[in-house]
């Protein structure tokens, strides 16, 4: 089998900037394929989980490390752990049943036991029956533990990595990114609920739309409608760690006088009584935090993103599946502390997001769109211009400088 992480990039760039994108990057398995060993293998942290969601020792989570199945435990000490979700004997999966609480990790298939921590602790007929058949004596069960990940934990996020090169969270993360972290995970949270989706399209194809922040008053009319997020709004964007993470953010109730012209017409649509709400609490909210700040999209690289929607707090973590397919999965929560009301607020502006969501439901198509176009426009490529060529914060949401930053820093992870 070849050592995708060793073949090097068939792809010509066709500018030594982030303004050109080579449609090929979506559409090449063997890209692909290389991705899953450089950057998910590679010297990058992964979100896997919220530490709530194994509160109490024997829990365990399935997740994922790029396409790699993960299991996510917490030991009898109280220990977070992270390893494949793969048994060392035949290769099957250990947990298949998303969540729960166990002794110990037991393969259903020829019964190989595993600690809390992936540690082999015993084989199943290892000495045969009355002597005769079983393991070789020098069957050592300390060579076959289950491949473990390195794991940190900041405000309640759990991240792993399989790389030793990997330097640590905070510094990964940078101090505008983790201080970012720190204003929404403030506190402890509860979960609220839970959306998975099906995306037709390239992995890569989402970031760059998470890390576009000027479609938002295109693409979603919902947000322009009834003004929740527009480009006249004070906001800008924040760029860090060679590109690779990016925020966007905006206060609400800060329009200027003129705006854009697509954001008069919107402005324009929301008079109109066929754009008004049966019901207005859809949208009621709060200010949520001293800062002002209403609309925040934060994205680490590669696949994880933290979401501030007025009151509509979410992480998400995207999961490469194929070449021309990933899995969206939205974790919704609100703070322990929240009264009633502020519950009830949360749940309903929960309608904005997810797979049907009133301001996300868009996301989830404009990917296949672009994944049908390009499969045979080898040679050509995307343009991203927009607020200039450089990679760098803007005063403006009309940017794509975070979209130029995640192609610099694939770039300089994939060397191509």
């Amino acid at each position: 089998m070849q050592d995708h992480s060793l073949i090097p990039a068939a792809i010509e760039w066709p500018t030594a900037d982030a303004t050109r994108v080579p449609f090929e990057v979506f559409t090449d398995p063997e890209l692909y394929a290389r991705e899953q060993q450089v950057l998910f293998r590679g010297p990058t942290w992964n979100f896997v989980a919220l530490d709530i969601e194994i509160p109490d020792p024997g829990d365990y989570k399935t997740s994922f490390v790029g396409d790699t199945p993960v299991l996510v435990t917490r030991d009898q000490d109280g220990t977070i752990h992270c390893m494949v979700n793969r048994c060392a004997h035949r290769g099957s999966a250990l947990k298949f049943d998303g969540s729960g609480n166990t002794q110990d990790l037991t393969c259903v298939y020829h019964n190989w036991r595993y600690d809390l921590a992936g540690n082999l602790q015993s084989v199943a007929f290892q000495h045969g029956v009355r002597q005769v058949g079983g393991m070789p004596p020098d069957f050592d069960r300390a060579r076959h533990n289950l491949r473990r990940a390195r794991v940190e934990v900041f405000h309640g996020l759990v991240f792993a990595t399989f790389s030793d090169e990997t330097p640590a969270l905070r510094e990964y993360l940078g101090e505008r990114m983790a201080s970012h972290i720190a204003r929404v995970l403030n506190r402890p949270i509860r979960i609220l609920g839970t959306y998975s989706q099906t995306l037709h399209s390239n992995w890569k194809l989402y970031m760059e739309n998470v890390k576009d922040s000027y479609h938002a008053s295109l693409l979603h009319t919902f947000f322009s409608t009834f003004k929740l997020n527009r480009l006249s709004m004070q906001g800008g964007v924040l760029v860090d760690g060679g590109g690779a993470h990016h925020l966007s953010w905006s206060r609400r109730g800060t329009d200027t006088a003129a705006g854009t012209e697509y954001e008069k017409a919107g402005e324009l649509r929301a008079q109109l009584d066929d754009f008004t709400l049966a019901d207005p609490t859809l949208i009621k909210s709060w200010l949520e935090y001293d800062d002002g700040i209403t609309h925040s999209i934060q994205s680490i690289f590669p696949c994880f993103v933290l979401q501030q929607i007025q009151n509509s707090l979410a992480v998400r973590l995207l999961v490469p599946r194929s070449v021309d397919e990933s899995e969206l999965f939205w974790i919704v929560f609100g703070y322990a502390d929240d009264t009633p009301e502020q519950y009830d607020m949360r749940l309903r502006q929960s309608n904005l997001i997810g797979p049907a969501g009133l301001v996300s439901m868009e996301d989830g198509i404009i990917g296949n769109f672009i994944q049908r176009s390009v499969r045979r426009e080898q040679g050509r490529s995307a343009v991203l211009e927009m607020g200039g060529k450089e990679v760098e914060d803007q005063q403006s949401r009309v940017s794509e400088a975070g979209v130029r930053g995640f192609w610099q820093a694939y770039r300089a992870r994939m060397d191509i």
